[in-house]
């Protein structure tokens, strides 16, 4: 595996490199997001790990530009900065998984294994075929989502989400279970998933007399019309 690492402090760079070397994987370096993103769009790259904070053009920035030209990227953020507002404008912005600074190598291994399979055995988006809860279709090719044949516009990550609740209707799907599912990372801990999953409800509940996701105290959210 070929992985790409825009980091701008070398000595971090370099032991990320070491570590990840040592697990069997090919690593290539980038110190700034213009050289990264040069480096991103002109190579072929199994995955790539930025951190945010980087000279020339941020690593938000630099994840929404490599995500418009290469959509299927799995792209993992490393930052210092942990707070739910941080990891969900991580998300927002394009990247697959989210991890804090210091982080455990083991850690990191385990989530770049969890995105590359999840890469390789085919995105479900590309199959071609529809999804029906209720009132509610999502085209899955097309990416368009209806509700009483009215148009509701999501952000991928909200789309992935809305995707995984009609694929696993009435049943209680806890916020740990999502957080891997969904986002391909073990961080249940913080609410970043709470704040998408009102994000989810304004758009395809708010308008609606039935309700189409609920929350079940202590345990997680339900699909389900009700």
């Amino acid at each position: 595996m070929h992985i790409l690492v825009i980091e701008d402090e070398q000595r971090v760079a370099e032991m990320i490199r070491k570590g990840l070397e040592e697990q069997g994987f090919r690593i290539t370096l980038a110190y700034d997001g213009e050289m990264g993103k040069k480096l991103a769009l002109n190579s072929s790259f199994d995955l790539i790990i930025m951190d945010i904070i980087l000279p020339k053009i941020n690593g938000l920035d630099l994840c929404k530009q490599i995500r418009s030209v290469l959509p299927d990227c799995p792209i993992i953020m490393l930052t210092a900065l942990g707070t739910t507002d941080d990891k969900v404008e991580g998300f927002d912005a394009g990247a697959n998984d989210y991890l804090v600074k210091p982080f455990d190598f083991r850690e990191l291994h385990a989530r770049i294994r969890a995105l590359v399979k999840r890469n390789q055995a085919g995105n479900t988006f590309n199959q071609g075929f529809l999804l029906r809860f209720a009132d509610m279709e999502m085209n899955l090719q097309t990416k368009i989502v209806k509700r009483e044949d009215v148009v509701i516009d999501l952000t991928p990550k909200e789309f992935r989400l809305l995707e995984y609740m009609m694929k696993n209707p009435e049943r209680v799907l806890s916020r740990t279970e999502i957080a891997e599912k969904v986002w391909d990372t073990f961080d249940s801990g913080t609410n970043f998933i709470d704040v998408y999953i009102n994000y989810l409800r304004k758009k395809i509940d708010k308008n609606f007399p039935t309700k189409l996701i609920h929350t079940r105290s202590g345990m997680g959210f339900i699909f389900k019309a009700e």
